[in-house]
C-alpha cells in the first residue's frame, strides 16, 4: 500500500496522497513496535518461569 500510495504522490504531487502516505508509514512503524514490545515481554514472560 505505501509503495502504491508513493507511486502516485510522485506522479501527481498530490499533497494530500503525500499525508495519506506519512499516515500510513506512522501507522506500520507503529505496529512494528508494537510487535517488538509484545515479543518483548513474552520472551521475558517465558525466562521468569
Amino acid at each position: 500500500m505505501i509503495d502504491f500510495t508513493w507511486k502516485l504522490f510522485s506522479q501527481t504531487g498530490n499533497i494530500e496522497t503525500y499525508l495519506l502516505l506519512k499516515e500510513l508509514e506512522k501507522s506500520e512503524s507503529t505496529e512494528h513496535n508494537d510487535n517488538l514490545q509484545e515479543k518483548k515481554e513474552s520472551t521475558s514472560l517465558n525466562t521468569k518461569s
